[in-house]
């Protein structure tokens, strides 16, 4: 389920994975299309291989006419079904980008969610046998008023996709600054929202490639910020650098056993997925 915009698992606990857009789905679209052309490609020749060994007799024009058919939905139905099933999520084209679907609840698929995919994907999305172009309009405007990026497919089988590499790393933010811990573990730090400590952590991580005067007016409209939001103020004469280093040092003390905890599940229900940015 999901509590104000984050995927929450049975045991409640918050599992931090980054949706995939259309952009990266598109990309993966793009090689399973070709990984469906040789599929499609290799069965129509070993159809026709074994319509060559039949007696003359018995082969006509609709019994090509429904071979066809067989190839077709095989490649364009059974590929995604089998694979996805196999795999955990995974097709040729999500493997190339990095992406799993994964149910809403954050565990793994079954065949009966890849083939709802498939067999939505077959009639109104990729190729999409009904109502052409309309069904496609219909699908992208889905995904993109989707804020998890969900199109037809997902939304009939209860399923998502997901990145599982591991975005690039940030530069780790400085420590906490010996002379606030005691304020920092004492201090009320619910006003500060997860926009503006992020905002905070993104500066402290980038400020030495951030040239001058910038950083140091960056720095100081945070820190500006911040101090309006914190009780009891900080120390009489604390710097602004000093400042935001205890905040964002003080919030991930505090979110420490949460993160953990979310990251071990997330591990365990999904190996090998990476984690989003956090706040903290």
């Amino acid at each position: 389920m999901r509590v104000n915009g984050t995927l929450v698992n049975a045991e409640a606990v918050e599992l931090d994975l980054r949706p995939a857009r259309l952009g990266a789905r598109a990309c993966a679209l793009i090689f399973d299309i070709a990984a469906q052309a040789f599929v499609g490609f290799v069965l129509f020749i070993l159809a026709l291989i074994t319509l060559s060994l039949l007696p003359g007799d018995l082969v006509d024009d609709a019994l090509f006419e429904t071979t066809l058919r067989v190839v077709l939905i095989v490649t364009l139905l059974g590929y995604p079904t089998v694979l996805e099933t196999l795999t955990n999520g995974r097709s040729v084209g999500k493997v190339v980008v990095g992406l799993r679907v994964i149910r809403e609840d954050g565990g793994p698929i079954r065949v009966r969610h890849a083939f709802t995919r498939a067999l939505v994907g077959l009639a109104v999305e990729w190729p999409g046998l009904l109502l052409l172009p309309l069904t496609w309009v219909v699908s992208l405007g889905t995904m993109l008023s989707s804020d998890r990026g969900r199109r037809l497919g997902d939304l009939a089988a209860g399923t998502l996709v997901v990145h599982v590499r591991r975005p690039a790393p940030w530069m780790p933010a400085p420590p906490m600054p010996i002379e606030l811990a005691g304020w920092a573990a004492v201090a009320d730090l619910s006003a500060i929202g997860d926009d503006l400590a992020l905002a905070v952590r993104q500066y402290l991580s980038r400020a030495p490639q951030i040239r001058e005067p910038h950083s140091s007016r960056l720095r100081d409209e945070l820190a500006s910020e911040v101090f309006a939001r914190v009780t009891p103020p900080p120390p009489p004469g604390t710097q602004p650098w000093f400042l935001l280093a205890a905040v964002v040092a003080e919030r991930r003390r505090r979110a420490e056993p949460q993160l953990a905890t979310g990251r071990a599940l997330t591990e365990r229900m999904l190996p090998g997925f990476g984690t989003g940015r956090s706040a903290y």
